[in-house]
């Protein structure tokens, strides 16, 4: 199987809530809420909506995604992207007009750390 070919398809017009766990690549083109977990690539079409929690290994983003994603190794948001939500990645690419709201954790997910509210670090 080619690296890029798309395992999984969930085409426009579609709505889907629940958990979604895959290998390889998946793309969305229409309505998700929920949570998706795999090691593998996530695209989401330009005209899909995303709602949940994201961590996969790659996630390509044309569409609107509303929550928290974490990418193992990149993120790419091309013009047409609209993420309102937080980012962990160690790898960002922004096309000129993609829309983040939120906030970008860069670098390493292994040695990621943040300050709590009571002034500790934590692992993520």
């Amino acid at each position: 199987m080619a690296r890029d070919e798309i395992n999984a398809f969930l085409g426009a017009g579609t709505n889907y809530h629940g958990k979604l766990h895959f290998q390889g690549a998946v793309r969305i083109d229409g309505n998700f809420q929920g949570e998706v977990v795999s090691d593998g690539t996530l695209v989401i079409g330009h005209e899909a909506v995303v709602e949940g929690v994201i961590k996969v290994g790659q996630l390509v983003l044309s569409g609107n995604i509303q929550g928290e994603v974490e990418a193992k190794n990149k993120v790419v948001l091309h013009k047409t992207a609209n993420l309102q939500g937080n980012i962990r990645t160690p790898v960002l690419v922004v096309e000129e007009g993609a829309i983040l709201e939120g906030q970008l954790m860069m670098g390493s997910l292994d040695t990621a750390k943040v300050k709590t509210s009571e002034g500790e670090s934590e692992l993520l």
